[in-house]
């Protein structure tokens, strides 16, 4: 009869409070979420923590530096692949290299063997890389470790004077999201998360597509990261400690900006319109969770994961702007699937869709044909790829992209220009993932999404993409 009775009091609380949300103006978000269980309530409120800009970071180029020299963080896939494509950049110095591993460092160190780079190696120890940042030798730190490093690298490095370049997501918690924001700000410090998506061939024809009004008003955008690794989950060798596994107990988006990033750079957003507010919904996850199980009978050291759970297989996540554009992204990294990004732009005038490969244009209702996209391509061309482009393909990193985003990273820095992607991107793009985690938790409501601009989105000017400043920094041959 007490439980009866306990059930009783609370339905009549949580009708009592629809009841007042109604009379204070009908259904709104206050009231919403108020009819459900508040799940990870603290991520809610970091949300809506609005502090006033010290300093506005868009827009900002930073005293020129004529030779940019570098300290690597984080020698795994990512850190050795930078560390390949670098060294075909002039003015540059790579300075350090640190890994808990020190043998990474090293190995990483031996392949530039050959060029202009003698960098000092650090590793073995977990603060090691405190060391690298603390260096007066070094203008820009490039970190490529697990992502709940990422954040406190980037903080650290950026309070010791240096520029950051940091891999995806920049942060896992809002929270973190804005103190990268009042970092930068307070230290007038770059931080610049390594989205090389954002410099893809066909995002890039879009983007400039887009900015010529091709595709009229853009109503709707949709990204994606729908990738199969599953197996290297669960890999102890390809993963250390197996960090990626342990982050996909969160469920939710957890990997957002390959999808969004390039689509907000063709909605202009952080400069002309914002992300409002987003919804999230998961599936079940039908795979993680009973392979874990499986492999505890065999493999003890699985049982500290055997009664865990983990992020449902797919996630679709919807954003509504404030100009009251669209975006659909995608989440899936578990099931047997083609990899997509999935990279569409619906406009008033015309679409853009890439996956299935190839990319493809549209003004009607057929794609246009094989001839018809050439010309479109050559008409529309950014100059970043007409001046860099086949060189980066020959170069490599993901198909080229890799090296045009390093070669822009350091041509700004070099030239003292803006960044093409920011702090503020860094911190919106991130902070989908915690945001769809809470919604998710909450029965697919709406949370609404920070603007880390402190509404200088209203002001701002878009990502230039003319080259008509910079475009100077050379690319040399490798001798080995």
């Amino acid at each position: 009869m007490k439980e009866i009775n306990e059930e009783r009091r609370d339905f009549l609380k949580w009708t009592g409070l629809m009841g007042v949300g109604m009379m204070a103006g009908g259904m709104s978000q206050s009231c919403a979420t108020a009819q459900v269980p508040s799940h990870l309530g603290y991520i809610q409120q970091q949300a809506q923590h609005s502090p006033p800009q010290k300093f506005n970071m868009s827009g900002y180029g930073a005293p020129k530096i004529d030779t940019v020299r570098v300290g690597y963080i984080g020698l795994g896939n990512r850190g050795t692949g930078a560390i390949n494509r670098i060294v075909y950049l002039e003015n540059v110095e790579v300075k350090a290299l640190c890994d808990i591993r020190i043998e990474k460092a090293q190995a990483a160190k031996k392949l530039m063997e050959g060029t202009t780079h003698s960098p000092e190696v650090y590793g073995g120890k977990e603060e090691d890389w405190k060391r690298l940042c603390e260096r007066n030798d070094i203008d820009l730190v490039y970190i490529c470790t697990p992502w709940n490093l990422h954040a406190p690298m980037a903080l650290y490095a950026m309070e010791q004077g240096k520029h950051v370049a940091v891999e995806i997501p920049a942060a896992t918690t809002v929270e973190d999201c804005w103190k990268l924001v009042e970092t930068s700000e307070r230290t007038r410090k770059h931080c610049m998360m390594l989205e090389n998506c954002c410099y893809d061939f066909f995002e890039l024809l879009t983007l400039n597509m887009a900015r010529q009004g091709f595709f009229g008003e853009i109503v709707h955008v949709e990204g994606a990261y729908i990738h199969d690794i599953f197996d290297s989950l669960y890999n102890k060798s390809k993963r250390y400690d197996l960090w990626r596994l342990k982050e996909n107990q969160r469920n939710g988006n957890l990997y957002p900006t390959h999808g969004l990033g390039p689509v907000c750079q063709v909605l202009d957003i952080n400069r002309g319109d914002k992300m409002d507010y987003l919804v999230a919904m998961s599936s079940n996850d039908f795979m993680l969770a009973p392979k874990i199980k499986e492999l505890a009978t065999k493999d003890d050291y699985f049982g500290q994961f055997a009664q865990k759970s983990f992020r449902g297989n797919m996630n679709t996540t919807t954003i509504r702007t404030q100009k009251g554009k669209t975006i659909m992204l995608q989440h899936d990294v578990t099931s047997p699937r083609p990899y997509s990004r999935i990279h569409l732009v619906s406009g008033t005038k015309a679409t853009a869709l890439k996956y299935p490969l190839p990319g493809r244009i549209s003004s009607g209702h057929e794609w246009a044909t094989e001839e018809e996209f050439k010309k479109l391509e050559e008409k529309y061309q950014p100059q970043i790829v007409k001046k860099i482009g086949e060189l980066a393909k020959k170069v490599g990193g993901h198909g080229g992209m890799d090296f045009l985003m390093d070669w822009r990273l350091i041509d700004c820095l070099r030239n003292g220009l803006p960044l093409d992607q920011d702090v503020y991107d860094a911190a919106s793009w991130s902070v989908i993932a915690p945001l769809s985690e809470w919604s998710v938790a909450n029965r697919s409501n709406s949370i609404d999404i920070p603007d880390f601009t402190g509404g200088a989105w209203k002001t701002n000017h878009p990502v230039d993409i003319s080259l008509e400043k910079g475009g100077n920094t050379g690319v040399k041959k490798r001798t080995a």
